[in-house]
C-alpha cells in the first residue's frame, strides 16, 4: 500500500523516463553538433538509470531502504538535471531535478509502482545504449 505522497512522486517520476524516451528519440534526428553535446548526458542517463533499477531490485528482493544509496540516487539525477540545462534541455532537466528531490526524501516504495518503474527504466536503457552506439 503506498504511502501518503507516493503517487505525485511516483507520476514525476516516470513522466521523467517518459520524456527521457522522446528526447533520445528526437535525438537520431539532430545534427553532428547537437549529437556530440549529447553524448555526455546520455551515459549520464544509463548511469541513473542502472543504479536505479539497482535499487529497485534490492527493494522488491525484500531489501531495507538505504538513506546512502537514496542519497547517490538523489545525486545522480540532480547531476543529470545539470548537464541536461547545460545542453538547452530544461524541461527534461527540470524533471531530473524533481526525481532528485523525490530520493532525497521518498515517502515510501509501492511494489506496483516498482514494478512500473523497472519496465520504463529498462526500456530507457536500451534507447540510451542504443543512441549512444548510433553516434560514436
Amino acid at each position: 500500500m503506498p504511502l501518503s505522497g507516493l503517487e505525485m512522486s511516483a507520476s514525476e517520476l516516470i513522466s521523467v523516463l517518459t520524456h527521457v524516451k522522446r528526447w533520445i528519440s528526437n535525438l537520431r534526428r539532430a545534427g553532428k553538433e547537437r549529437k556530440a553535446e549529447s553524448r555526455k548526458a546520455l551515459r549520464s542517463v544509463i548511469l541513473a538509470v542502472r543504479e536505479t533499477q539497482i535499487y529497485i531490485r534490492h527493494i522488491k528482493d525484500g531489501g531495507r531502504k538505504s538513506i546512502k544509496t537514496e542519497r547517490t540516487l538523489s545525486l545522480r539525477w540532480t547531476e543529470l538535471s545539470f548537464e541536461l540545462e547545460d545542453i538547452g534541455l530544461v524541461r527534461l532537466a527540470n524533471r531530473c531535478r524533481v526525481t532528485g528531490k523525490y530520493w532525497a526524501n521518498p515517502d515510501g516504495i509501492d511494489h506496483a509502482f516498482l514494478h512500473e518503474l523497472a519496465d520504463k527504466l529498462t526500456e530507457i536503457e536500451k534507447l540510451s545504449v542504443q543512441a549512444d552506439k548510433e553516434n560514436s
